[in-house]
C-alpha cells in the first residue's frame, strides 16, 4: 500500500528527494509514492528530467487546489525562505507535511524531527537533536548532541555541526562547513562552504573562511 506525496520543486534538490522517497522503508505497511512535482518556474530541462524518472510534472502551485486534502508534501528547494513560502501555499491548500528519512541516515535517542524534515543518505544525528519544521539535512552531515535547528534550516553536504549548537530560522550551513561546540548561528545567516565557525554568527550575515569571518 502507498500514500501519495507531492514534491514542490523539480530542480536538483527536488529530484534528490524523489530518489530518497524511492528508498524509504514502509511504515505501518505504507510507503510514500510521488504523485508528481509542482514548480512555479520550471525549466524545460528539469521537467524532462522529472518525467524521465517516471513522475509527472503537475504544474504550478495553483494546482494545489486540485490535489485531495490530506495528501502529503515536501518542499525540495534549498533556499529556506522560498521553502517557507511554498509551505504556506501547500498547507493553505490542505496538504500535510511528510517526514522523509533515507535508510542510510541514522537518528539517535531523544531526537525530534519536525514536519517536512528530510534526511539525506549518510546524515547522522547523535542524541537529543531537535530539528524544527522543514529542515534539510543533506548527504553525510553530522549533528552533535543537544543541538537545536529552527524551522527551514538548510545544512549542505558533509557539514559538521558540533554539540550544543543553535541554528536560527532559515540559516544555511554550507557544504563541508564546521560549526564548533556551543556556537549560535543566527536567523537568515549564511555560513560559507568549508568555513569553520569559532564564534557566534549574528542574524542575516554571511561568514566565510577559517576561522569564519
Amino acid at each position: 500500500m502507498s500514500r501519495p506525496l507531492v514534491i514542490f520543486g523539480c530542480g536538483g534538490q527536488g529530484r534528490e528527494i524523489a530518489a530518497i522517497v524511492l528508498q524509504v522503508a514502509p511504515q505501518s505497511g505504507e510507503k510514500p509514492s510521488v504523485l508528481g512535482f509542482i514548480d512555479d518556474n520550471p525549466s524545460d530541462e528539469n521537467v524532462a528530467r522529472v518525467e524521465a524518472l517516471g513522475i509527472p510534472f503537475l504544474g504550478r502551485s495553483n494546482v494545489v487546489s486540485e490535489i485531495p486534502p490530506g495528501t502529503e508534501f515536501v518542499v525540495g528547494v534549498a533556499d529556506g525562505a522560498v521553502r517557507e513560502r511554498l509551505t504556506v501555499v501547500a498547507e493553505q491548500g490542505g496538504l500535510v507535511p511528510a517526514i522523509l528519512q533515507h535508510p542510510d541516515a541514522t537518528v539517535g535517542p531523544i531526537c525530534q524531527l519536525g514536519p517536512g524534515t528530510v534526511l539525506w543518505p549518510g546524515a547522522r544525528l547523535t542524541t537529543n537533536v531537535q530539528l524544527g519544521r522543514h529542515v534539510h539535512v543533506n548527504q553525510n552531515v553530522t549533528i552533535g548532541h543537544d543541538t537545536v535547528a529552527d524551522d527551514f534550516v538548510t545544512i549542505n553536504p558533509s557539514a559538521a555541526v558540533s554539540g550544543m549548537v543553535r541554528l536560527g530560522r532559515r540559516c544555511l550551513i554550507g557544504a563541508g562547513a564546521v560549526v564548533l561546540q556551543g556556537r549560535h548561528v543566527g536567523e537568515d545567516a549564511v555560513v560559507g562552504a568549508s568555513a569553520c565557525v569559532t564564534r557566534d554568527v549574528p542574524a542575516s550575515v554571511t561568514r566565510k573562511g577559517i576561522p569564519a569571518r
